[in-house]
């Protein structure tokens, strides 16, 4: 019995502390998606890279719970959020406005994806795959 109560408050444990590293994950990607939609806030990009390596070296330890697929998420967010910003830097070097608006709309989307995963994740629920 004990064991069980012991592996319950492992387990309680385990989930608080995941969920304390995805809110502060979720906030660092918050910052930065903001500040690349608002003209003139450009955060940092050591931000993302803090949260990049935050998921990246934490993912494990959410491996098998509903919080993996948040891991997986925000992974995924950044990766195609970079690749999108490399594949339009030509836009920008040819034509200024297309490429700002490219940027903008890659933005905007980085944004939702961090509200709709912030707001699942305040939910308890997981990401979809």
């Amino acid at each position: 019995m004990n064991d069980v109560i012991e592996n319950g408050a492992a387990t309680s444990q385990r989930d608080n502390s995941l969920r304390t590293i995805g809110h502060i994950s979720y906030a660092l990607h918050a910052v930065v998606a903001v500040g690349a939609v608002l003209p003139g806030v450009q955060a940092s990009i050591v931000l993302l890279l803090v949260a990049f390596i935050l998921d990246l070296v934490k993912k494990d330890d959410a491996r098998g719970s509903w919080q993996e697929s948040h891991f997986s998420w925000r992974i995924r967010s950044v990766l195609w959020a970079g690749v999108l910003y490399v594949v339009t830097i030509p836009l920008w070097l040819l034509f200024v406005v297309p490429g700002w608006i490219a940027w903008i709309a890659i933005s905007i989307w980085f944004l939702y994806r961090v509200i709709r995963g912030w707001l699942a994740l305040n939910d308890r629920r997981p990401m979809p795959q």
